[in-house]
């Protein structure tokens, strides 16, 4: 028996294989470098939410609104390399615990600054 829930297993597997489509077969020339950080699936495999980042943030909402176009296209890549029963639906949302990473590190700076001048 496999120590985690089939969901866990599959969301790892579905965020090797989208990260690979975007690279390899999306064509669009407005699409950046975008990083697949995460796929959060429905307990009833119908529904994946795919989190990716953008190296520049200003190129955020064009590139979701590019890949959630290609959905129906990732979609069916996915039913080609994959032998699951049911090929979710794909949802494309913007990770934002690198910014927010990003914001804490630098308020931990600032404390740390200012404890050092006191």
């Amino acid at each position: 028996m496999h120590p985690y829930k089939r969901s866990q297993r599959l969301s790892v597997l579905l965020r090797e294989e989208v990260a690979d489509i975007i690279l390899r077969k999306l064509k669009d020339p407005r699409l950046g470098f975008i990083t697949v950080t995460d796929v959060e699936l429905s307990e009833d495999l119908k529904i994946a939410k795919v989190f990716v980042s953008v190296l520049k943030t200003e190129q955020k909402d064009i590139t979701l609104k590019i890949l959630n176009e290609a959905k129906g296209f990732v979609r069916n890549e996915i039913a080609k390399r994959l032998h699951i029963k049911v090929i979710p639906t794909f949802e494309f949302l913007f990770d934002e615990s690198i910014e927010r990473g990003f914001r804490i590190d630098a308020l931990l700076r600032e404390i740390r600054k200012t404890s050092e001048e006191d």
